[in-house]
């Protein structure tokens, strides 16, 4: 057992990060695709039972935790971390770890009792008016279950923050897991008696699992809890400082979902489901590749500054960015393309308004995952006002537009995805500007000639992507995991490989080293 705390808690590269990252993320990705599959399986999006309540739920919990907690989490934390690792002050690391969760834990218990309260107003009144009075008391009765969820979300979210800057990433990882697997179980297990109620259950017991196994890698890391809150130290009340920006950023974006989820409740039966579900395809590819390599880069990005390496610190993030481009390039294509085959997966019946909605996130996929890594160059340089002041700015937009585009006799609940891709090209543009501005040398000569190269190879993948549409064609017929999956997973693979030789061919160096790993791990001998 000690060995293997030992090796999870083993420090890694940038590299093996993002490949434990992506990986672990991907199998988690997969059962929360499971998860929403079995919901919508087995609980309508019409009628008492409907799963616009169960969506609707979550809104003002996830509010609260990215508001109040998830601000500190990573941006506003680890740099200050990594200066103290950097002076080999390993206890100054856990004490502000220490103090940072006790202060957060105060905020948090008081958040939830105010949400246990009063959920029945803060559903009916702010999140979906329209629902009915059935679905009403199975969304008061659910919020009300995870209500303290935040809570455990934001202690372990501080635990595995620490981990990180130390490099150890394997228990952030594993945990959203075990989260998924809980709500899955609780479909199978409650469907039959007490119904929909039963996945507050099931979302309740999987956050204690999780900041279980946040503090699991604890263990032999030295840390010991005082309850106390270090007000005095320098360090503590700067992290203070950084909290505000970062926490209303992550705010004002759970007020647009909560804002969508409202007008969503004023259209047709089932519109807050249908949504959901194609606006959660739409974050998969985002946090698999966007979220996850820029968690990998960021304590070393942070190190970079801390070290006042200025130079380092762009080389990294351009060789980070330009592999980003490159991989988010072709998955934005496949899903653009096989939207059908996606949305059916997840939702069998009524498939095609998700895959409508979901078509319209395309643009969206690719530019949210290019914000999750160009964000870290703000946050690594301890600047969270200026990505605050361009979010306050574009979701004020993006309501607007939402508002406007939604409208029966325009767009309808797509309004809101074509919104969202609008304002998520908006943003990268405007960040782009502002890094431009700060330092005009950033984005030199060699990352524009790669990324010219990639918008030519990306031409020949879209091509090829289009012909095994045509060879696989998504027929009426077409049902399950297993059929649809083979024929997604044909497309994707040969659209990946088309990708890869493509690039190879024009020489760029992030299939070069694909192709190396690939040889690798194929020519690697066997011990026998």
């Amino acid at each position: 057992m000690n060995r293997l705390l030992q090796r999870a808690n083993k420090k890694i590269g940038v590299t093996n990060a993002a490949a434990l990252l992506i990986a672990v993320s991907l199998v988690g990705q997969v059962l929360g695709f499971l998860r929403y599959k079995m919901v919508n399986a087995n609980f309508s999006a019409f009628g008492p039972q409907s799963t616009d309540a169960y969506f609707a739920a979550f809104k003002i919990p996830d509010f609260f935790f990215f508001t109040f907690a998830a601000g500190a989490l990573g941006v506003a934390f680890i740099p200050i971390l990594a200066e103290r690792l950097e002076h080999g002050d390993r206890k100054g690391v856990w004490e502000l770890t220490g103090s940072l969760m006790n202060l957060l834990a105060i905020i948090m218990f008081a958040v939830g009792l105010i949400m246990f309260v009063f959920a029945k107003p803060l559903v009916h009144h702010i999140v979906a008016p329209n629902l009915p009075p059935e679905q009403l008391a199975h969304a008061v009765t659910i919020m009300r279950l995870i209500a303290f969820n935040p809570l455990l979300f934001a202690i372990s979210g501080v635990l595995t923050s620490a981990q990180q800057t130390f490099g150890r990433f394997f228990f952030f990882a594993v945990g959203p897991i075990f989260y998924n697997m809980s709500i899955i179980a609780s479909v199978l297990i409650f469907r039959n008696n007490i119904g929909l109620v039963g996945l507050g259950i099931g979302a309740l017991l999987g956050a204690v699992l999780q900041l279980l196994i946040s503090c699991l890698g604890l263990l032999d890391a030295n840390f010991h809890w005082r309850p106390k809150i270090m007000w005095r130290s320098k360090d503590f009340r700067q992290i203070l400082r950084q909290l505000p920006p970062r926490s209303i950023d992550q705010g004002v974006d759970s007020i647009n979902s909560i804002v969508e989820t409202n007008i969503a409740s004023g259209l047709s039966l089932g519109s807050i489901s249908f949504y959901e579900n194609a606006y959660v395809l739409h974050t998969t590819p985002t946090l698999v590749l966007g979220t996850t390599i820029a968690t990998a880069a960021f304590p070393r990005l942070s190190a970079r500054m801390a070290q006042n390496r200025p130079d380092l610190f762009n080389k990294d993030f351009l060789q980070i960015l330009r592999a980003l481009i490159w991989i988010t390039a072709p998955v934005t294509v496949v899903c653009y393309f096989a939207r059908g085959y996606l949305a059916r997966m997840i939702f069998a019946k009524n498939a095609s308004e998700i895959a409508l909605i979901f078509g319209y996130f395309a643009v969206a996929i690719f530019f949210r995952t290019i914000y999750a890594v160009m964000s870290r160059w703000f946050y690594a340089q301890k600047d969270t006002k200026t990505p605050l002041l361009v979010s306050l700015f574009t979701i004020a937009l993006n309501i607007v537009l939402a508002i406007t585009l939604s409208r029966p006799s325009a767009y309808g609940v797509a309004g809101l995805a074509i919104a969202q891709s609008v304002v998520a090209a908006a943003e990268v543009f405007v960040l782009s500007i502002i890094m431009l501005k700060r330092d005009r040398r950033l984005f030199n000569m060699q990352f524009w000639g790669g990324l010219g190269r990639i918008v030519s190879v990306t031409g020949f993948t879209t091509v090829t992507t289009f012909i095994m549409i045509g060879l696989l064609p998504l027929q009426s017929d077409d049902k399950g995991l297993v059929t649809l999956g083979t024929k997604l997973g044909v497309i994707s693979l040969v659209t990946l490989t088309v990708h890869i030789a493509i690039s190879s061919l024009f020489g760029l160096e992030e299939a070069a080293s694909v192709i190396a790993k690939i040889k690798k791990t194929v020519l690697k001998p066997i011990r026998l």
